[in-house]
């Protein structure tokens, strides 16, 4: 199945304990790249997420975001930092005495001096935080992978589309490029009866001259190379490995041949079949960026 490197998934759950949310986006790239967001204090989320969407996405730059919030209290403790409100107390008692003012010190007002009371919550058992971040991540790649893939067939239709006007333009070569030859060979003899006039034209030096010239702009084995090539093409499409950067080598190849065909060409009509070619090359090169 042949998955476009552009998607989106996005999951939520509630519970009476948790509230999770995962998205999961994607562009192309040419190779994996991870990227994440997720809340502080769950960083060993960042590494368990990388690996696991590794076995599910080979190519693309992906990006994850995580809401993690904990609904329960649990066992929750505020805890006071003496040492510090000691030396809270102790300059303000300083302020009060040097500049006479009044000193109206409270439990309370001390209490919200920064770092005085700090709320601390105990630390939350990491593999049942990732199991439950990981049921979210997976519902939200249902619909991830049901977008690439969507996308995907679109690509795949669209190139085989353009793939089969390549090869109706490689056809008409076929049958021209023939042609050509023969019209050098009636041109030839035209010139020469032109310039000798009654004197007899040596049949042989025409055939000769044909067959040099037939030679100079034969492109037999670059229209088989290039059949082959799309032949290639055809069942890369249907495999169920991701594919892109095959194609993309093979969609070089395509090119390098249509080349070749075009500086062969000597015939106008020819050379603008190559432009054709070259152009619906272009734009399946172009869809194969953004194939996984």
């Amino acid at each position: 199945m042949i998955r476009s490197m552009t998607g989106f998934g996005r999951s939520e759950r509630v519970t009476s304990s948790h509230a999770i949310i995962v998205e999961v986006k994607s562009v192309n790239h040419r190779y994996f790249e991870f990227s994440s967001r997720v809340p502080r204090g769950y960083g060993f989320l960042e590494e368990k997420l990388k690996s696991y969407l590794q076995t599910k996405i080979s190519r693309g730059k992906v990006d994850v975001y995580v809401s993690y919030e904990t609904l329960e209290d649990g066992d929750t403790q505020v805890q006071v930092n003496h040492d510090l409100a000691a030396s809270y107390v102790e300059a303000l008692h300083e302020i009060s005495r040097r500049y006479g003012v009044k000193e109206d010190l409270s439990a309370t007002s001390l209490s919200r001096y920064p770092d005085v009371l700090s709320v601390h919550r105990s630390p939350e058992d990491e593999g049942k935080v990732w199991k439950l971040v990981r049921e979210v991540l997976d519902n939200a790649l249902v619909s991830f992978l049901a977008m690439r893939e969507t996308e995907g067939h679109r690509m795949k239709e669209d190139v085989l589309q353009r793939a089969q006007t390549i090869l109706e333009l490689v056809s008409k070569i076929e049958f021209r490029s023939p042609q050509t030859v023969e019209e050098y060979k009636a041109k030839l003899y035209a010139r020469l009866k032109e310039m000798l006039g009654d004197v007899p034209i040596d049949e042989q030096r025409i055939l000769t001259e044909a067959a040099i010239f037939a030679d100079k702009i034969a492109v037999a084995e670059e229209t088989v190379r290039l059949r082959s090539h799309f032949a290639q093409f055809g069942k890369m499409l249907e495999s169920a490995d991701p594919v892109g950067r095959k194609l993309d080598f093979l969609v070089q190849e395509m090119n390098r041949e249509a080349n070749t065909i075009g500086s062969k060409a000597t015939d106008a009509e020819i050379a603008y079949m190559v432009v054709d070619i070259k152009a619906e090359i272009e734009k399946i090169r172009e869809q194969i960026q953004n194939i996984e």
